[in-house]
């Protein structure tokens, strides 16, 4: 294992029915390409050594003896190997045939036997095979060698926890991979020999999907294929990888020579799903699953020492595809459902708050920048849900010394073509007022010459919000949340914060969800793309010489889609800032950032996100919409003066 990674392989080679001869030379020839691939842990079909469609010749001897000496030949194999591998063949034993799995490292061979026996196939299966109950353990005698022969057995490889099941025992109400998980496997391979059907192999990718997203766990699925008998059946020679509930790596099925997929799994991402969730405990409680039975080598422990960084010695690149924006879904259709969700999320919650307090008023901040357009565009649809007059939102625009043509000639028409109340009261008297009363410069452009002018706003938002009877509507997304970039009691605050839940890399689509959605030569539409368009900024140091934007978030904090990034994995996986360095290297190339780069906003990111925590701790109430959230109440609880010493590059 490298860096909490483990390369797992899934993989079908050809096989000839009742030829153990070819079919452990085909084994072999693969061995070697994993092997040099750095695959750590492999998986091969069910019967792989002698075919799974032998039928009646499994009651043969010389089938039978053949793959007995197949098993020895690949265990003596297996001394010059670094990869360990699970492979199928029969075992007999007192007068009784298995269907089994052996996995073999480093000249140990250990056998797990099928658990349940299908009755209900074209080849009826206890015909031949026996069954040997759950959480037994017996000797076998193969070649005049003993071997242990069981099921619920986990092994340990590379540092990983690994457990085994085949084919049918996936299909049953409570899978063998169920109780393997709660006692420890972290990786389940699947030996199977599962002819395919119409249909049959969308229900099966949803099963293991489904199976290794309950279990928390990896699962490494190899599916008989081409070579097996057509008699009756069909196999396609499948070879699925999933975690968590994702399918990382499915090959070409029908194709020969597409049989193997090759993936890096995130164990210790697992790892802390399972210590997070601590439903899976309980669970593993409630059952009486206890601790592994683990049969281990010496010497199988963590290759690593510690270190993720570009210095470590054996430093590789990680087989495995990390999204460089992963609250945002890669394609056009997953991401048009993501935003439709998160706005009825966003609308319902609305909605319930307004009825709650028999409120029929909004009062809205409106700069022409990304968050301010999404929380009055969600308030347009939550009047309209609740059949209220829209004027009932008053959008209030109120430019300051920063404010440019181009944001505040976007807030007005966008108000007007929403049809709300459109207020504008320019903060600049008053701000400059509030200097000459506090005896500041104004043309010391310092945190108070800013906060000076974002408190302002405030100010009058909530005044005007008692006014009309309403509530001022929160703009501010959860990516400044995490960043602390919002002035405390100013932009901070609010009656209710609609975008508490929704990242900044999340929010230019959401808006572009409601522009596609407005007529092609409407004013709406024209300002939403030009809001898309225009610089993050909050507008608070005056414009440059040409009347543009001169202070820019990004240059001050960061690039939003790294410090996305981060959060994301700071707190889905509470991973350690040397990890999520290491996943930043692999999702954005040297050509977007550099390693320098990436260390500099990383350790930005961890000290504000520390220092800042005092601003979590009292923010308005606002929607979940995802899995990350940085609610005091429910989502993220940290002392506001905790140390981030450990956070550190």
């Amino acid at each position: 294992m490298h860096s909490g990674f483990l390369r797992l392989a899934a993989t079908a080679p050809t096989v000839r029915v009742a030829d153990v001869d070819f079919n452990l030379s085909n084994i072999k020839t693969k061995l070697h390409e994993l092997d040099e691939a750095g695959v750590e842990v492999a998986v091969f079909p069910e019967m792989s050594l002698t075919a799974y469609t032998c039928a009646d010749l499994f009651h043969n001897f010389t089938l039978l003896d053949a793959a007995a000496r197949a098993l020895m030949e690949l265990r003596d194999f297996s001394r010059s190997l670094n990869v360990h591998f699970a492979v199928g063949l029969p075992v007999r034993h007192n007068g009784a045939l298995y269907n089994c799995a052996a996995f073999i490292r480093s000249g140990r061979v250990d056998l797990v036997s099928k658990t349940y026996i299908p009755n209900y196939n074209e080849f009826y299966e206890r015909r031949w095979w026996r069954a040997l109950p759950q959480g037994e353990a017996v000797e076998v005698s193969i070649c005049g060698e003993r071997f242990v022969m069981s099921t619920g057995q986990i092994f340990e490889s590379h540092g990983a926890m690994v457990g085994i099941e085949i084919c049918e025992d996936l299909w049953v109400p409570i899978p063998p991979s169920s109780r393997l998980a709660m006692q420890g496997a972290q990786v389940v391979l699947n030996l199977s020999a599962s002819d395919d059907l119409i249909g049959k192999y969308a229900y099966l990718k949803s099963l293991i999907s489904q199976q290794s997203a309950r279990c928390l766990c990896a699962y490494a699925y190899a599916g008989a294929g081409w070579g097996e008998s057509s008699t009756d059946l069909t196999f396609d020679g499948k070879a699925i990888i999933a975690e968590n509930g994702v399918v990382l790596k499915a090959n070409k099925r029908w194709d020969p020579a597409d049989n193997t997929s090759i993936v890096d799994v995130d164990i210790e991402a697992l790892e802390r799903d399972r210590l997070h969730t601590t439903t899976f405990a309980d669970c593993a409680e409630a059952e009486g699953a206890t601790p592994c039975r683990m049969e281990t080598l010496s010497g199988l422990t963590d290759e690593t020492d510690g270190s993720v960084l570009s210095e470590t010695p054996g430093f590789r690149p990680l087989l495995r595809y990390i999204d460089p924006h992963p609250f945002v879904p890669a394609s056009d259709t997953a991401r048009r459902e993501r935003c439709e969700e998160i706005i009825n999320i966003q609308v319902a919650a609305l909605a319930k708050r307004l009825d709650a307090i028999h409120c029929r008023s909004l009062t809205v901040g409106i700069s022409g920048g990304l968050d301010s357009t999404l929380a009055l565009l969600v308030a347009a649809r939550t009047f309209d849900r609740l059949g209220l007059d829209r004027k009932g939102i008053i959008g209030v625009t109120m430019p300051g010394f920063g404010t440019t043509s181009r944001t505040h000639t976007n807030a007005v028409e966008l108000m007007e073509g929403l049809g709300v109340t459109t207020r504008e009261i320019s903060i600049a008297p008053a701000v400059t007022q509030h200097f000459q009363d506090i005896g500041h410069d104004p043309s010391v452009h310092d945190v108070t010459y800013e906060n000076s002018q974002a408190r302002q706003r405030t100010l009058l938002l909530m005044d005007i919000a008692n006014q009309t009877g309403g509530i001022v509507l929160g703009t501010g997304d959860l990516s400044e949340l995490a960043l602390g970039w919002a002035t405390y009691n100013g932009d901070h605050m609010s009656m209710y914060g609609i975008n508490a839940g929704v990242p900044k890399t999340l929010v230019k689509y959401l808006v572009g969800y409601f522009a596609d959605e407005a007529p092609a030569d409407s004013t709406v539409r024209r300002c939403l793309l030009d809001i898309i368009d225009t610089p993050i900024s909050p507008e608070l140091i005056p414009a440059d010489s040409q009347g543009n934007i001169k202070q820019k978030t990004e240059d001050l904090v960061g690039p939003y889609e790294l410090h996305d990034f981060f959060l994301y994995y700071t707190l889905r996986y509470g991973f350690t800032p040397q990890r999520i360095y290491l996943l930043a290297r692999h999702a954005f190339t040297p050509a977007q950032y550099t390693d320098e780069v990436i260390r500099h906003w990383l350790a930005t990111f961890f000290r504000r996100f520390f220092q800042q925590q005092f601003k979590r701790s009292c923010l308005p109430d606002g929607p979940k919409v995802g899995s990350v959230c940085l609610s005091p109440r429910g989502d993220w609880r940290m002392p506001s003066d905790a140390s981030s010493a450990l956070w550190k590059l």
